[in-house]
């Protein structure tokens, strides 16, 4: 079986253009004793990989020239010699932008997902690790109690649509800020916020006053600039704010110099908790997480939304789009068909 994959050929000043990714087809080899080889369906693009493009200090080490673009991935098992996958076995796989994955059994980053629990292409978006992120991020950091109010940045996004849609769960008062009047419709009428604020409107400081007469309890973080500095002014005393991202500054030129989320909220006089996190800190309770998500999904409490574009050849181009907001729910690339 042939391998697409895409490599990061030189690090972006800006926003990446074609010149920045190297497509090569490889062919897999044979498969050892506890491998797999997966057929990819669906490869999950998210704002993070386009930090791991630099050659900065971050959470996590760079990408190297070279190196296979990261990124998680879901497929199905063509091909086994592992007592622990099947053929026929469905997977996601944090394996970067490829068109098959040759995967150790042990590996933990390799899982096997249940179908009747949420469909394939949801276990890269709602069930999972964005959701997973929106789970952990809300009820670990941000303490949520019924009768607080939540606003959630980026709110139609994959992360921030599930954050707001647990907090109507969980009895808050949510208000989301959003780019443009569709994706606001969509989270008011559809994902069930209280409000949703058009950033891109121009009075987001005073409508967001308006849409938050108590103040704000929980804050939740995805973009960072201008629109945290809206956020800041109407933190109530005891405020939490869970910083996911900052999407905004994502694409500067020397991002190291982008005024971060850390540096406006810990610049108040009376700064919230607030913090970065990853959702790697809570791997043990992944599990029990994708449960919980599937059954809201299940019992019509959870909704999603997807853009799917097609061929692993249009991933740059769609992840450029993703960067931009163009994407209007959770950003995936179809790969290959059944």
């Amino acid at each position: 079986m042939k391998n697409t994959r895409v490599l990061l050929a030189k690090r972006p000043s800006g926003e990446p253009g074609d010149d920045c990714f190297r497509f090569e087809t490889v062919e897999t080899p044979e498969l050892k004793d506890g491998q797999v080889l997966i057929k990819v369906l669906y490869l999950s693009l998210d704002p993070y990989m386009r930090g791991r493009m630099n050659d900065v200090k971050s959470y996590a080490s760079p990408l190297q020239i070279g190196d296979v673009m990261i990124g998680e991935s879901a497929g199905v098992v063509v091909e086994s010699k592992s007592s622990r996958f099947a053929v026929g076995d469905y997977v996601t796989a944090h394996m970067g932008w490829q068109s098959a994955l040759v995967a150790d059994d042990s590996y933990p980053m390799l899982a096997k997902v249940d179908v009747t629990n949420a469909p394939l292409s949801a276990y890269l978006g709602v069930v999972g690790m964005p959701g997973r992120t929106a789970y952990f991020g809300l009820t670990e950091l941000g303490r949520p109690q019924a009768g607080e109010t939540l606003v959630v940045s980026a709110a139609s996004g994959a992360v921030g649509s599930v954050v707001g849609q647990i907090g109507r769960i969980l009895g808050l008062r949510v208000v989301g800020i959003a780019g443009g009047a569709e994706k606001c419709a969509y989270v008011r009428d559809e994902l069930g916020f209280d409000a949703c604020i058009d950033y891109k409107a121009g009075n987001l400081p005073a409508d967001l006053q308006a849409a938050c007469p108590q103040g704000i309890d929980v804050y939740f973080e995805n973009v960072g600039g201008d629109v945290a500095r809206a956020v800041a002014p109407l933190l109530n005393e005891g405020a939490r704010v869970p910083i996911c991202g900052y999407v905004s500054s994502y694409n500067a030129e020397d991002i190291s110099k982008a005024v971060t989320p850390m540096q406006i909220f810990g610049a108040l006089a009376n700064p919230p908790e607030h913090r970065f996190f990853v959702v790697t800190e809570w791997m043990p309770q992944w599990p029990e997480a994708t449960r919980q998500l599937g059954q809201w999904l299940r019992e019509g409490k959870l909704q999603y939304r997807e853009s799917i574009g097609d061929g692993l050849e249009n991933a740059p181009e769609l992840f450029r789009g993703l960067l931009k907001g163009k994407n209007f729910g959770k950003q995936l690339v179809r790969v290959a068909t059944e």
